[in-house]
């Protein structure tokens, strides 16, 4: 789940909707919104002619909260708790459409018991499933190495070694396990940042976010299982909100969509590969004006559309996408 407008008459209004419906024209059909939150997209979708809709999330409080509302959708719309790595197997049927939008959610942000958010005190959590190993846990229990490795690899930060240095000579005096604690820590290991930047905390937060919820993992798994459950003529919708994940996406597309070529013009032509995806939005869709003046947080989101074929589902090398493979031990 990702970045959401908060605005007070429409509250949690999902980034890129508008685009992304244009895009994928949802008339009719079963959609799946793997990434469910508020509900924004499902919603969206079903305005705009779904004839049902099934909202997956990993997390029991976006279920909990769908409660007193999703009955108005007259049966259109099925809420089931679970993870989109596996959403073909949670759909139980082929689908229309599949919309994925990733990271955390405004409603995760601002809840400081959550952990997400190194802007509120709370306790070091960030588990969209409110289960499993915490990012306290990580901190806590890690190799200063490893800590730096996934620090380095999941938020591409720099400063990595100098950051997991902090922590380990932090932890020996006392366990780490409030968000402020941990933002502090990083914070004096970093220059004071200049307005209009970000936090100097947000890729060491980034990256324990990512790592205690397998996001590249469940990004990987997720599209492969988006190949399986679609009709023939289905459509794919991804909105990512960092680069990384932005790369993953694109270099799925480009490989089920026969796009790939050859890194340079002296190596060995790769073997023709049936597409199993049309590649819709060439370019990666971002925010126009308005949308950045209503939400600044969509700054950096990106949209990516794609049209299944026929051609079978296959699976996928998850080092052909790019992924940042994480050697060590994360306890």
């Amino acid at each position: 789940m990702a970045a959401s407008a908060q605005t007070p008459d429409a509250p949690h209004i999902p980034v890129l909707l508008r685009p992304l419906l244009e895009k994928v024209a949802p008339v009719g059909g079963v959609w799946l919104d793997g990434t469910f939150g508020a509900g924004g997209y499902s919603k969206g979708l079903l305005a705009a002619g779904a004839d049902k809709v099934i909202g997956v999330d990993r997390d029991p409080l976006a279920l909990q909260m769908a409660e007193s509302w999703k009955d108005d959708f007259a049966g259109k719309l099925e809420i089931r708790q679970g993870n989109f790595a596996n959403l073909d197997e949670i759909a139980g049927e082929p689908l229309d459409g599949v919309v994925l939008d990733l990271g955390v959610s405004s409603m995760q942000l601002d809840l400081a018991e959550r952990g997400f958010s190194f802007m509120k005190d709370g306790p070091l959590d960030m588990r969209m499933s409110q289960d499993g190993p915490s990012a306290a846990d990580l901190v806590n229990a890690m190799s200063e190495g490893d800590l730096a490795d996934v620090i380095f690899l999941y938020g591409e930060e720099r400063a990595s070694r100098r950051i997991a240095r902090a922590i380990t000579r932090e932890r020996a005096l006392a366990p780490i396990t409030t968000t402020l604690h941990l933002a502090k820590i990083v914070e004096g290991c970093l220059p004071r940042s200049k307005p209009g930047q970000s936090h100097p905390a947000t890729r060491t937060f980034q990256a324990l976010r990512i790592a205690v919820n397998d996001e590249y993992g469940a990004l990987a798994e997720g599209l492969m299982a988006a190949e399986r459950a679609l009709r023939p003529g289905g459509m794919l919708a991804v909105v990512t909100f960092h680069s990384v994940e932005d790369r993953m996406v694109k270099r799925f597309l480009q490989l089920r969509s026969g796009g790939t070529g050859r890194a340079n013009r002296y190596a060995p032509e790769a073997p023709e590969d049936k597409p199993r995806f049309d590649v819709v939005t060439r370019k990666a869709v971002g925010p126009d004006e308005d949308e950045l003046d209503q939400n600044p947080r969509a700054r950096s989101a990106r949209l990516r559309v794609a049209r299944r074929t026929e051609e079978p589902a296959e699976p996928i090398d998850r080092k052909a996408l790019g992924m940042p493979v994480f050697q060590g031990k994360l306890q």
